[in-house]
């Protein structure tokens, strides 16, 4: 009693049509057509199913469409049907396999390999991503500073301005003046009253720059306010 393989033919395996095969072989359409239904039933009694019969869209010579019946045959399946040709057309099968084999190779391998992330476009959206950056590394470095009090904020509190309130603390010996900016002096460094900020800005002429000031813990804020009260 002869076996049935019931081989099952995924429809996502690659496939040619009938015609294609017709091109391939330099034979006509119909020629492929009928050797194909003529081997069916051998392939249907020993694999468990018939070839996959679909339809293609031709154009019309005259203009407008046809539809035209086709097959579409896995590797498998069309060297089968190809036994009833020339050794010259299965030759030209054979090769045409070997160049759909190495090209879906290539598209499998480039479909795991990972995708280089997108170029920016244009000038704005570099200039953008590289404010979201900056703005980013800024928002790390100052973290430590969160829920400080600025000095102009200290002299509102107190109905001072910042000028007032400065020259107060720079008198009293817990700021001084140095390159055109105020900073804690060294005498309170490491002692909790205040954190530094770090603030960016650009010349005229587009350079950047970068300084730092201090800001006021609560411990600072407490100390500040009995200097005033003093």
């Amino acid at each position: 009693m002869k076996q049935n393989h019931s081989l099952k033919t995924p429809m996502d395996a690659q496939r040619i049509t009938s015609r294609e095969i017709a091109n391939i072989t330099g034979k006509l359409h119909k020629v492929v057509l009928k050797a194909i239904r003529e081997m069916e039933p051998a392939w249907e009694k020993e694999c468990g199913h018939k070839f996959v019969l679909t339809s293609e869209v031709i154009n019309m010579p005259q203009g407008g469409i046809r539809l035209i019946p086709v097959f579409s045959l896995t590797k498998t399946e069309s060297l089968f049907v190809a036994t009833k040709f020339s050794d010259e057309a299965r030759a030209r099968l054979v090769l045409r396999w070997q160049q759909l084999e190495f090209q879906q190779a290539i598209d499998d391998h480039l479909a795991h390999e990972p995708q280089p992330p997108l170029l920016l476009e244009t000038e704005h959206d570099i200039m953008q991503r590289c404010d979201e950056i900056r703005h980013e590394q800024i928002a790390t470095q100052n973290a430590p500073a969160d829920g400080c009090l600025t000095t102009t904020e200290l002299a509102e509190l107190a109905e001072m301005t910042f000028t007032q309130m400065a020259r107060l603390l720079v008198k009293k010996g817990l700021l001084v003046f140095r390159g055109r900016h105020y900073h804690l002096a060294e005498a309170y460094e490491g002692t909790g009253l205040a954190r530094e900020r770090i603030h960016q800005y650009y010349t005229l002429r587009g350079d950047m720059r970068k300084c730092t000031y201090p800001v006021w813990t609560r411990l600072g804020c407490q100390k500040i306010f009995e200097l005033l009260a003093l």
